[in-house]
C-alpha cells in the first residue's frame, strides 16, 4: 500500500533529518525512514535524532511503524508557499475582526481572543515541498522511487474502474459465497483484462470499440449492430455475434 502522509507528521519523523542537515532539501531529494502508526504512542527504533541514519524499515522490528518516504519538490514548494500565504492572509484578516472564518488555520484563541499562531505558521513554511508516502513493503523488494511511482501509478487502478463500471457494465455483486464472489470477479477482471488489450492492439477506447457497427468485409449488406446493455461489453460478447469486427464471440 502506498497512500499519503500527513504533513504534519514530517517534523517527527524527519526529526533526525532536520537536527543534522536542517531544513533545506535539494529538488528531487527522497528520504527514507520510519513513521509511527499511532503519534500518540512511541514507537520502538522510530527516527533517532542522535543517530544520523536513517532506520530502515523492519516489519519485525518495527512493528509499532510503517515506512515512510519522503520526497521534495522545488515546485510543489512553490504551490505551497503561494496557499500558506493565501491561509496567513486570512488567518490575520480573522485577527483582525475583518473576516468570519469558522475554524481558519493558524489562528489561535487565547483569554477569549483571537491571536495569529506564528509557532504553527513557521512550522508549515519549513515543511513546504514535502510529500509522503507511506508502505508496508521492505526496501529489499521496492526501493523508494519505486514506491513513489507506484502511487502516481494509482491513476490507471482508477481509471480501470471507472471503465469497469461504465464502459464494461459491472453491475453490483449481490453473492453470498466465496465461490461466487470469486468467480464474479474472475470474470470482471477477465474482461477489464481483454478491454485493456483490445485498446492497446486498436487503439480505440473501450466505447468506441463497444459501440463499433459489426461488419463483415467481405458483406456489404447493411448489418445491424448488435444491442449491448448500457454500451456493456459482457452483453455484446453473450450476443457471440460472429460478425463482430473484433471477431467478439460466445462460441
Amino acid at each position: 500500500m502506498s497512500p499519503l502522509l500527513r504533513v504534519t507528521k514530517a517534523p517527527k519523523d524527519l526529526e533526525s533529518h532536520f537536527r543534522w542537515h536542517g531544513t533545506a532539501f535539494t529538488d528531487g531529494q527522497v528520504i527514507d525512514t520510519i513513521s509511527p502508526r499511532d503519534q500518540r504512542g512511541t514507537a520502538v527504533k522510530s527516527s533517532d535524532p542522535k543517530r544520523r541514519a536513517e532506520p530502515v524499515w523492519d516489519p519485525a522490528v518495527h512493528a509499532k511503524s510503517w515506512r515512510a518516504v519522503w520526497a521534495y519538490s522545488r515546485k510543489r514548494a512553490v504551490r505551497d508557499s503561494t496557499t500558506l500565504t493565501l491561509q496567513e492572509n486570512k488567518a490575520r484578516a480573522v485577527v483582525a475582526g475583518e473576516k468570519a472564518a469558522r475554524a481558519p488555520r493558524f489562528v489561535k484563541t487565547r483569554n477569549g481572543a483571537n491571536e495569529l499562531d506564528e509557532t504553527s505558521l513557521a512550522r508549515a513554511r519549513e515543511l513546504v515541498g514535502l510529500k509522503g508516502y507511506v508502505t508496508n513493503i521492505e526496501a529489499g523488494l521496492m526501493s523508494a522511487g519505486e514506491v513513489i511511482a507506484s502511487y502516481h501509478d494509482l491513476w490507471h487502478v482508477e481509471q480501470s474502474f471507472r471503465m469497469s463500471k461504465t464502459d464494461l457494465a459491472a453491475r453490483p455483486m449481490f453473492h453470498h459465497t466465496r465461490e461466487a464472489i470469486e468467480a464474479h470477479l474472475t470474470i470482471v477482471f477477465a474482461a477489464l483484462a481483454i478491454a485493456r488489450h483490445l485498446q492497446d492492439v486498436t487503439g480505440l477506447s473501450i466505447k468506441k470499440i463497444v459501440q463499433a457497427p459489426a461488419t463483415d468485409p467481405g458483406d456489404h449488406r447493411p448489418h445491424r449492430r448488435p444491442r449491448t446493455r448500457r454500451g456493456g461489453l459482457d452483453h455484446a460478447c453473450r450476443r457471440g455475434d460472429p460478425r463482430h469486427p473484433l471477431g467478439i464471440s460466445a462460441q
